[in-house]
């Protein structure tokens, strides 16, 4: 039993750290602390853009059923 705790009490902080770790780099990534309101803004629209073009993409797709994979 006393193995189990000890892996506990050692794994579980580890994770916490490695997700929260992982969350702020990626945050970071997205939107530099270095960027302006006018850049922050064209990577929105640009994501924005982005997803419009994908829904287009997947109901054009949808009409062409014999030629997906699944």
């Amino acid at each position: 039993m006393l193995p189990a705790i000890v892996f506990v009490a050692i794994a579980v902080p580890l994770l916490v750290i490695g997700f929260l770790t992982v969350r702020r780099s990626k945050s970071a990534g997205e939107h530099p602390a270095t960027e302006t309101e006018q850049e922050r803004l064209r990577t929105e629209q640009e994501f924005e853009e982005s997803e419009r073009i994908q829904a287009e993409w997947r109901d054009e797709e949808r009409k062409h059923e014999r030629d997906t994979l699944l």
